[in-house]
């Protein structure tokens, strides 16, 4: 019988153990192995191409399988060398606590279902609204990612600005609802798009505003602000690493009640720097904040975070009933995400942040900045084209044309000792570099652009 043969495969400690090694084993070869999967490991995926089996299959085999034939085809973003799509690394810590919590499996829905997950929750919620400096009202929502924080904070904004019009927008929908206004950079993520469709706004409704050559909002060329607008911000361009002027027009939009969300995915995190977080002073100023754990603090995927101020309308706005809910003493964590099932991804969140403490994420943060700097310099030595200023952790490069900076890209990737990304910037082709690892060195830096000046040469 099935049940027999799984309590067999639970006590067969050789499983867990096999589980364990390759994954040791795994992170022994990551730092100089190719960054990304060579052809033939792409190629050997075909084995996993088959009918769904009659029989049991044990974990031994499984194991074995995923060793053999996925982790040749994996891309190498924990080593020092990947720099694509803003993709951070991990902590030790935080991947040994993942670890422990997937033997846990909790779900983190209520305190009920799990006290430890609600505990730490809470937890962890004191330590981010602390190290961002945000009011002490402030809760968090542990999300899968920032699409799903922004999500989450333009709809607290939405049930805020029509409940303030008489309209409950749970009961009522959004069939002849009072108009609510976007007020959006030309240089907003597409995940912010992403969030405003889902949430029924329409693209064709927002007002643009111009961003000047960095990327940044032009403060100038914002409309008139009112009490039924969402202004979206931005802490960190995915191509430049450019932050709006948050202060400045987080004080203006108050004036009018305007309620100000920011998209912080990665650089939002600069607030946890002595020597970066000028970069968003008057953050604090805003209602609501979407940032990454998996991104700039290199913790696990998925680890995503929704902070808001106004508790009340991000709890109505992702609301969740029912006969059988159990309401907990101390924090439900499905109050504060769209989701009521989800893993418990806070562990590792939290096992990331005390490992580092804030000294340690000052100062990994900073090394990011730093080694940023070390790339863009030796590259404009070179003779390449830097197309940012550098104040945070992105580098936009590009050849003297686009077909040149395609080419140059190739040849990058061709030879495989490290691994960034394609863009468009002012419509031109570019290549962006993103330092997102704290496993990253100067090292690595300069192994990376020796490859860069060979590249050149084969192109």
């Amino acid at each position: 019988m099935i049940q027999e043969k799984l309590f067999r495969d639970l006590e067969n400690d050789d499983t867990f153990d096999r589980a364990n090694v390759y994954g040791r084993q795994y992170l022994k070869d990551v730092f100089s192995r190719a960054i990304f999967p060579e052809k033939n490991a792409i190629k050997n995926l075909s084995v996993f191409e088959e009918e769904l089996t009659e029989k049991f299959t044990s974990s031994e085999e499984i194991l074995e399988l995923l060793n053999n034939y996925g982790s040749p085809a994996t891309v190498a973003q924990f080593g020092g060398r990947y720099f694509g799509f803003v993709n951070g690394s991990m902590i030790p810590a935080g991947l040994a606590a993942r670890l422990l919590a997937d033997f846990w499996d909790q779900n983190a829905a209520m305190q009920v279902t799990s006290p430890i997950i609600s505990k730490l929750e809470e937890v962890v919620q004191s330590w981010l609204v602390d190290l961002f400096n945000l009011p002490e009202n402030t809760v968090a929502g542990f999300v899968s990612g920032t699409s799903m924080a922004t999500f989450s904070g333009l709809a607290a904004a939405r049930f805020r600005i029509l409940g303030s019009k008489g309209w409950d927008v749970n009961k009522k929908g959004l069939f002849q609802a009072p108009q609510v206004r976007i007020v959006l950079s030309r240089q907003a993520h597409s995940t912010v798009l992403k969030a405003i469709g889902l949430l029924g706004f329409g693209t064709d409704c927002i007002e643009w505003v111009n961003a000047d050559s960095q990327g940044r909002i032009i403060p100038e060329d914002l409309p008139e602000l009112d009490e039924n607008t969402i202004l979206i911000l931005q802490a960190g361009n995915v191509n430049t690493g450019s932050f709006d002027e948050l202060e400045s027009i987080c004080r203006q939009a108050k004036e009018s009640n305007t309620w100000v969300h920011i998209d912080g995915a990665f650089g939002l995190w600069a607030a946890a720097s002595d020597k970066l977080k000028y970069l968003v002073k008057g953050m604090e100023l805003a209602d609501s904040w979407s940032v990454d754990g998996h991104k700039t603090l290199n913790t696990p995927y998925d680890n995503g975070i929704i902070l808001c101020r106004d508790e009340e309308a991000l709890v109505s706005a992702l609301q969740m009933s029912g006969s059988y809910i159990i309401a907990g003493k101390d924090r439900d964590g499905m109050n504060y995400t769209p989701e009521m099932s989800r893993r418990s991804r806070v562990v590792e969140l939290w096992a990331t942040l005390k490992s580092l403490g804030k000294n340690g994420i000052n100062e990994m943060v900073f090394n990011m900045h730093m080694l940023a700097k070390q790339f863009a310099e030796g590259l404009k030595k070179e003779g390449f084209t830097i197309l940012n200023e550098i104040c945070f952790n992105q580098v936009l490069i590009r050849c003297k044309d686009s077909n040149h900076t395609d080419k140059l890209l190739q040849k990058v990737q061709e030879l495989n000792v490290l691994w960034c990304g394609s863009s468009e910037w002012n419509g031109e082709k570019a290549i962006r570099i993103s330092i997102c690892s704290w496993a990253s060195t100067p090292d690595d830096i300069k192994m990376s652009l020796d490859s860069f000046v060979r590249a050149k040469k084969l192109i």
